[in-house]
C-alpha cells in the first residue's frame, strides 16, 4: 500500500530583511508517523513550524498539510492541526472540564458535539475521575496529559508537540510517551515532535535535523546513528587545546569539544584506548567509550550541543493566540 504524505514542504524559504531564517527547505511527513524535527538555537526550526501552523507566511515555496495549502487555505489547515506548547498554557484556577469547555468555545465546536468530545478526551487521558478538580491540584504529568488531550479536541490530523515532556521526571516522561504512542496507534494521527531530549527523539520514525536554515539530515534514528561511524570516545583533560592538537597530529582525528569533554569516533574503540593511554602526552583525567547516540549525530552534524531554544515556544504560543483572536472562526 502506497504511503500518503500528510505534510509536503517544497522549497520553503523565509526571509527577515537580510536574514534567511529558512533556506529552500523541502521535506515530507508521512501520514501516521512520528516525525522528529531537531535543530539548535536559530536553526530555523521554530520559523518552519510557525509556517506549517499558519502562524507565519513564507517568503517563497509551498506547504501542503492534509491536502490544504497553508497560505491559501489557512482555515482548513488550522482545523487539521493540534498544538501542545512547551510552556504550560492551562488555567490552573479552573477544573479540567472547565479548561476544555473554554477551548471548545474558542474553536467554535458546537455545544452538543463539544460535550461528547470532552468526555471522550478526559477518559482517553485517564482524567475523567479528576475532571472537576482544579488544575492547580494536578501533578505535572496530569497537566501535560490534559494539554495533549486539549490539543485533540477538534480531531486534528497532525499533532504538533513542542517539547512535550520538558521538566518532567523520567518516569512521568515515560508514561506520557506510552500515552502518545497509544494515541498514534488508535487514532492514526501524525505527530510532529520537537525535543531537546535526544533519547526521546528515538521514538520518532524519522528525524529531520535543521541547521542554518537548511535540512542537513533526514532519516531514521538508527540510520542517523550509523553516520557517526565506530565507537564514541570521550576524554577529559585540563588542557583541551593541547589534547585536540595531539589527536589531530598523531592520529589524524578531528575531535570536538563540549561541556562533557572531548569527543571523537574510531572503528575499534577498545584497541584505540589501550594505545592512547600508553602514548598520550597531554594530561588525561578520564576516558570512556560507548556506542553512538543521537546526541553524537547532532554534535557531528552541527558542531554544537542541542540547547533549549529560549523563547521559541513562547513565540509560537503568542502567535497562535493572536490567530485565535483575529481569525478564530476557522477553529473547530
Amino acid at each position: 500500500m502506497e504511503e500518503k504524505n500528510i505534510i509536503e514542504v517544497r522549497h520553503l524559504t523565509k526571509r527577515f530583511k537580510s536574514l534567511v531564517a529558512v533556506d529552500d527547505v523541502s521535506f515530507a511527513v508521512r501520514e501516521g508517523e512520528i516525525f522528529g524535527f531537531l535543530g539548535p538555537n536559530g536553526a530555523g526550526k521554530t520559523t518552519t513550524i510557525n509556517i506549517l501552523c499558519t502562524l507565519m507566511r513564507p517568503t517563497r515555496g509551498r506547504v501542503i498539510l492534509n491536502g490544504y495549502d497553508v497560505v491559501k487555505q489557512s482555515n482548513q489547515v488550522r482545523q487539521s492541526v493540534g498544538l501542545v506548547f512547551q510552556d504550560p498554557s492551562l488555567d490552573i484556577k479552573l477544573s479540567a472540564m472547565q479548561n476544555l469547555q473554554f477551548h471548545t468555545g474558542v474553536y467554535n465546536v458546537p455545544r452538543g458535539v463539544a460535550r461528547k468530545r470532552i468526555v471522550k478526551v478526559l477518559k482517553m487521558v485517564d482524567l475523567w475521575d479528576r475532571r472537576n478538580d482544579t488544575v492547580q491540584n494536578y501533578s505535572g504529568g496530569m497537566r501535560r496529559r490534559l494539554e495533549i488531550g486539549r490539543g485533540l479536541l477538534h480531531y486534528p490530523r497532525v499533532l504538533f508537540l513542542d517539547e512535550p515532556t520538558l521538566g518532567l521526571d523520567p518516569q512521568t516522561r515515560a508514561h506520557i510517551w506510552e500515552y502518545i504512542l497509544d494515541l498514534r496507534k488508535r487514532l492514526n494521527i501524525t505527530v510532529f515532535l520537537t525535543t531537546h531530549y535526544m533519547e526521546e527523539a528515538n521514538v520518532a520514525d524519522r528525524i529531520a535535523i535543521i541547521d542554518h536554515g537548511k535540512i542537513i539530515a533526514l532519516d531514521t534514528p538508527e540510520a542517523l546513528k550509523r553516520m557517526v561511524g565506530g565507537d564514541v570516545i570521550t576524554l577529559t583533560t585540563d588542557d583541551p587545546e593541547a589534547a585536540i592538537a595531539e589527536l589531530k597530529g598523531k592520529h589524524g582525528i578531528e575531535a570536538k569539544q563540549d561541556s562533557d569533554g572531548i569527543h571523537f569516533e574510531v572503528p575499534n574503540g577498545e584497541k584505540f584506548i589501550a594505545a592512547l593511554v600508553r602514548e598520550f602526552k597531554s594530561s588525561l583525567q578520564g576516558i570512556s567509550m560507548r556506542r553512538p547516540t543521537l546526541d553524537d549525530v547532532f554534535l557531528k552534524l552541527t558542531g554544537r550541543e542541542i540547547r533549549e531554544e529560549a523563547g521559541g515556544e513562547a513565540v509560537l504560543k503568542r502567535a497562535w493566540a493572536m490567530r485565535q483572536a483575529s481569525g478564530g472562526k476557522g477553529f473547530h
